[in-house]
């Protein structure tokens, strides 16, 4: 199906609701309750997240580190481990400029010394365990869960359905060997 045809599927789709509303018996239906978010907010969501990625990646600053970019009804959530407080703060302001950012919440971690080659192999080897763990649980939306690891120390992000998802997914973090710490930055959806 082509781009053209939406027009008419979705017209087709409105005026069939329209017929099977208008044929039921004369009992009062009860309208569903409207989605969390659209398929439009989450196309919205996406394209903030990209300008936000690309902001970030043209920025020097921001070169070689790995700032996780989420975005949920405009508000975006960065995390992951940065060198200093100044990059925070810098990587804040460059998301704040950003045509359609609604809000930032900081989910960054300060690193806890100089990672060496050693730390990056052994953290890529957790986080590799632990996302393959959160995909394995059926409980846990695991696509929605960002885990970036540095020097043992775990940082879950993104936005989950309820505090049980948070739950479980810092349990199951805290199982994987080798993880030292648990940075929970979980937010539940709204």
């Amino acid at each position: 199906m082509n781009i053209r045809s939406y027009p008419l599927v979705i017209s087709m789709v409105l005026g069939l609701g329209v017929v099977v509303l208008g044929s039921g018996c004369n009992r009062q239906a009860t309208p569903p309750a409207p989605p969390a978010t659209t398929v439009g907010m989450e196309i919205d969501d996406t394209v903030v997240t990209t300008k936000v990625k690309s902001a970030l990646i043209s920025d020097q600053e921001f070169k070689g580190l790995d700032i996780k970019v989420e975005t949920r009804k405009g508000v975006v959530l960065l995390s992951g481990f940065v060198d200093s407080q100044t990059r925070i703060d810098l990587a804040m302001a460059v998301t704040r400029a950003v045509e359609g950012v609604k809000g930032v919440d900081n989910g960054m971690t300060l690193k806890d010394g100089k990672v060496t080659m050693g730390n990056q192999v052994d953290d890529s080897a957790i986080t590799a365990k632990l996302k393959s763990n959160l995909l394995a649980d059926a409980s846990i939306k695991s696509a929605d869960i960002a885990v970036v690891t540095s020097k043992g120390n775990v940082q879950l992000s993104g936005f989950v359905d309820n505090q049980a998802q948070i739950d479980r997914a810092l349990d199951v973090a805290r199982a994987v060997e080798g993880v030292q710490n648990v940075v929970n930055e979980l937010n539940i959806k709204k």
